[in-house]
């Protein structure tokens, strides 16, 4: 494996994706070529139709160029969800620089540590935020999220009188062009870095596979600064000219208001919204009636939830399976084929593996390693690639990489179908006196129960077993549940083996952007007595 200066691998250039578009820059021409008048993004306070975005984007590159932005600079941003996000994104794209999205809901140091990572040039963001990182910042131009105020958008409006600048050279569609950062539920997030070649296949996958209807109106509700959701959302959406809307509130009245209002026909949730929205007495069947496909990411998805989906709304909640590194999702589930537990095929350029220790394949229904590569076959082979490597760390990218294919550290089987089933994290995996236990299993569990809204299942060290099984619960509203109850609820339904020794009670979870709940700060409820709302018990039989 050859890898470059900043630890990324050189390969060879993929087949061009069927039917385009070659970069970002094809894909905005081709939408304001076949569909100038229509609506392409939707904001609070503004919207824009593709004639309109293509004009804010050349002077959003004007902007960049003024500030001396050049390609392969890094420009990030740290903003919520709004229009002017989304421009400054193309805007990058057409310079052939290299975007890092930077979650709102980070904590100041976790900011810092991504701008000193990357070596940012530039940072867009809030003025609040601006403040908070002034110590690392080289350049930062600031926006309300009006989108009216700032030295963004002074910086913007000038560049409207500026002449054009001479042609620009082409760009390079299989270059670094972004760089997203994983969750860091561990340690520092490492930065996975993604040509706008492989930013571009799933919503092309889509058009030719999985097409919307003519009227789609594509929600995007979890953050846009996430790199996925940049390409789950307006990448994805303009593949067919369909509308984005920008969401910028996450509890369920929000939700709801932008479903109705806006008549979202599209849109992807964490669990835990799923939750809240089925659960808010004044969210209503008639106020969700755009929504035709819902879907559901972030962390595992109860059977129970998406049964009390389809019930109350009519339609399926569907699920799938993928990573930062992909990037996005790779695998999932369809309609008519909707089984419990499982993430559903691989998309048509994506071939799925399951390996052993050794990077040899398994058979159908052995458990191993989840790993990716390129269909192999028809019109999209050697068409995907994933992510080019973890910026600035060669090792990781090598290890990631290796054998030709994208190792996922997720453990799971494919059925004879070709349908993928996700046990767990490797790393996750509790061996209890010799015996795995997938964490993710016995949480599928937990979350059947009605009195369980949410669970983490960890592991605890012993020293008898090694490892002891442990489960933090956040009890349901108005619901009341002890220690006996849910281990016998438990026992009828696990191996003795996979029954939690230790309990733990939460008012709420700590998550990250995409919903997952932060493991590690979870282990301290079982070793110090906990904070205000938790109490931490073991098992019956354990007393």
């Amino acid at each position: 494996m050859e890898l470059d200066a900043r630890g990324l691998v050189v390969r060879a250039v993929p087949r061009a994706i069927p039917n385009g578009p070659r970069d970002v820059v094809d894909l905005l021409a081709r939408a304001v070529a076949t569909r100038h008048a229509h609506t392409a993004l939707v904001g609070r306070h503004r919207c824009f139709t593709f004639g309109e975005v293509a004009a804010e984007v050349t002077a959003a590159i004007s902007s960049l160029e003024s500030l001396g932005i050049e390609r392969g600079d890094r420009v990030a941003a740290s903003l919520p969800n709004q229009p002017e996000l989304v421009i400054a994104f193309i805007a990058a794209m057409h310079i052939g620089a290299i975007w890092v999205g930077i979650n709102t809901a980070l904590a100041p140091p976790e900011k810092r540590h991504m701008l000193v990572d990357c070596d940012a040039r530039l940072l867009i963001t809030s003025p609040d935020i601006a403040v908070s990182v002034a110590d690392v910042a080289t350049a930062v131009r600031t926006i309300d999220p009006t989108g009216s105020v700032g030295s963004w958008v002074a910086c913007t409006h000038t560049a409207r009188g500026a002449p054009p600048r001479a042609q620009r050279p082409l760009i390079d569609p299989h270059a670094p062009a972004a760089i997203a950062y994983t969750s860091g539920t561990t340690g520092f997030p490492k930065g996975a870095v993604h040509s706008q070649h492989n930013m571009l296949w799933p919503g092309a996958d889509a058009r030719d596979n999985d097409p919307g209807p003519p009227d789609e109106r594509h929600g995007v509700l979890l953050p846009l600064t996430l790199l996925n959701l940049m390409v789950l959302g307006p990448l994805f959406a303009w593949q067919t000219g369909a509308t984005c809307v920008c969401v910028d509130r996450t509890d369920p009245l929000g939700v709801r208001d932008w479903i109705r209002d806006e008549g979202i026909t599209r849109m992807t949730f964490a669990p835990t919204m799923v939750h809240d929205l089925l659960h808010h007495a004044e969210v209503s069947v008639a106020d969700l009636v755009t929504l035709r496909r819902p879907e559901c990411g972030g962390s595992s998805t109860p059977r129970a939830l998406r049964e009390r989906f389809r019930e109350r709304f009519g339609v399926p909640l569907l699920t799938g399976y993928g990573l930062t590194e992909a990037p996005t999702a790779v695998a999932r589930e369809r309609a008519d084929n909707a089984t419990p537990g499982c993430s559903g095929p691989a998309f048509a350029p994506i071939e799925l593996v399951i390996v052993d220790e050794n990077d040899s394949e398994l058979a159908p229904g052995e458990t191993g390693e989840i790993c990716v590569r390129s269909q192999r076959s028809g019109p999209w082979a050697d068409v995907y690639t994933p992510f080019l490597g973890y910026w600035n760390q060669p090792e990781a990218t090598a290890h990631a990489l290796r054998s030709d294919m994208l190792h996922t550290g997720d453990l799971g089987i494919l059925d004879r179908d070709g349908r993928l089933f996700v046990h767990d994290r490797m790393t996750d995996v509790i061996i209890r006196g010799g015996a795995n236990v997938y964490p993710a299993e016995v949480e599928r569990v937990l979350l059947e129960h009605p009195a369980v809204a949410a669970c983490s299942v960890l592991s605890i060290a012993d020293e008898r077993l090694g490892e002891r099984v442990a489960a933090v619960i956040q009890r349901g509203t108005d619901v009341d549940i002890d220690v006996a109850t849910l281990a016998a609820y438990c026992r009828e339904r696990l191996a003795r083996y996979k029954v939690p020794d230790h309990w733990a009670f939460v008012d709420s979870f700590r998550r990250t952007p995409m919903g997952k709940i932060a493991k590690p700060p979870l282990r301290s409820l079982f070793s110090a007595p906990g904070p205000t709302g938790t109490r931490s018990q073991s098992s019956p039989e354990d007393r």
